[in-house]
C-alpha cells in the first residue's frame, strides 16, 4: 500500500500540477486511513470495502473532527480509489456512491473600507521594513493574491511599467494580475530605497525578503500584519486571506461583476466567488434597515 501511495502521490503532482502543500494533506490523510485499515486487519488494497471506509469516517466524527476535515479526507480517499481504478489496481471502486460530508458555507470575516484605509497607513514608510511591508500589504489588497503568491513572487514576476504581475496559484495555474498605481508606487519605493539593504550581498530573487535577506515567509508575514492590526486598533480577527475576502467584497460592494472578481483571484469554480455575494447582500439589507423610512 505505501507503493501505491506513492505513486499516487506522484501523479499528482506530475499529471495533475497539484501544489506540495495539497499533496502533502493528501498523503497524510491517506497513511491515517491505512492506519485505520491496519487496526481492522484489511491488508490489501483489493479488499477494503464501503464498510471499511464508511467505519473510517465515523472514526473521525468521534474523535471530534470538524466536517471540514472529514470532508478532506474523504476527498484523498475517493481521489485516490479513483487513480487505481483508472490504473486497472481494483476492478471495483469502494467509494462509488459514497458521498463526501456537506460543508455548511462559512461566511468570510472581511474588514471595511474604512478599516482597510487604516491597515494601509500603519507601516512607517520612512524604514526599510516599513517600506516592505506597505508594498506587501498594498499589493495583497491591491490585487486579491493568496499569501502564498504573493511571497513567492520573484523580481522578474513583476513588470511595474506595464502595470501587471505574473503569479501562480493552485496547481501551479499561471495567471496576469493587474497592479494599481497605489501598490505599483509602494513597490517602486521599496525596489528604489529598501529592497538591496535588506538582501544585502545574498543573491536573491524573492520580491519580498526578511532582515536577513532571505525570501519571507508566511508565517513572519502574518506576524507582520498582526500587529499593524494591533496597531490600528482592529478587532476582526485579520490573517493574510481576510485582505483577499476583503478585496472581493469591495470589488462587488463598488459595482464590479462576478466573473471580474474571480479571474482577479484566481478561481477556478465561480460557486467560490458567488460566497460573497452573500456579505454585499448582508450589508444591503443593513443599510436598508438603517435608510429606507419604510423598513421599520
Amino acid at each position: 500500500m505505501k507503493t501505491l501511495i506513492e505513486n499516487f502521490l506522484h501523479y499528482l503532482s506530475v499529471e495533475k500540477g497539484l501544489a506540495e502543500n495539497t499533496r502533502s494533506s493528501y498523503e497524510l490523510d491517506l497513511k491515517s486511513f491505512f492506519s485505520f485499515l491496519e487496526t481492522k486487519s484489511v491488508s490489501t488494497i483489493n479488499s477494503v470495502t464501503r464498510h471499511d471506509i464508511v467505519g473510517y469516517l465515523l472514526k473521525l466524527k468521534k474523535e471530534s473532527k470538524s466536517t471540514a476535515t472529514s470532508a478532506r479526507h474523504m476527498a484523498a480517499i475517493k481521489s485516490f480509489f479513483h487513480f487505481l481504478l483508472a490504473e486497472k489496481i481494483i476492478t471495483e471502486d469502494p467509494t462509488a456512491n459514497l458521498e463526501t460530508p456537506k460543508l455548511a458555507k462559512v461566511i468570510p470575516r472581511v474588514l471595511s473600507q474604512e478599516e482597510t484605509a487604516l491597515l494601509l497607513k500603519q507601516p512607517d514608510v520612512q524604514k526599510d521594513a516599513g517600506r516592505r511591508d506597505k508594498a506587501m500589504i498594498e499589493l495583497l489588497y491591491g490585487t486579491g493574491m493568496r499569501v502564498s503568491e504573493l511571497l513567492n513572487l520573484n523580481l522578474q514576476d513583476i513588470n511595474l511599467d506595464l502595470g501587471y504581475l505574473r503569479c501562480f496559484g493552485k496547481g501551479s495555474k499561471e495567471r496576469i494580475v493587474p497592479v494599481g498605481s497605489f501598490a505599483g508606487q509602494a513597490i517602486n519605493e521599496y525596489l528604489a530605497l529598501s529592497r538591496a539593504k535588506l538582501v544585502k550581498k545574498n543573491k536573491e530573487s524573492a520580491l519580498f525578503v526578511n532582515q536577513r535577506g532571505k525570501r519571507l515567509t508566511r508565517q513572519g508575514f502574518w506576524k507582520i500584519l498582526k500587529e499593524y492590526a494591533r496597531q490600528a486598533g482592529i478587532e476582526t480577527v485579520l490573517t493574510p486571506h481576510t485582505l483577499r475576502h476583503s478585496v472581493a467584497t469591495h470589488m462587488l460592494e463598488n459595482g464590479a461583476d462576478l466573473r471580474a472578481v474571480q479571474e482577479l483571484l484566481g478561481h477556478a469554480d465561480i460557486t467560490t466567488t458567488q460566497i460573497y455575494t452573500h456579505l454585499t447582500n448582508s450589508r444591503l439589507k443593513t443599510v436598508y434597515d438603517n435608510c429606507h423610512p419604510r423598513a421599520k
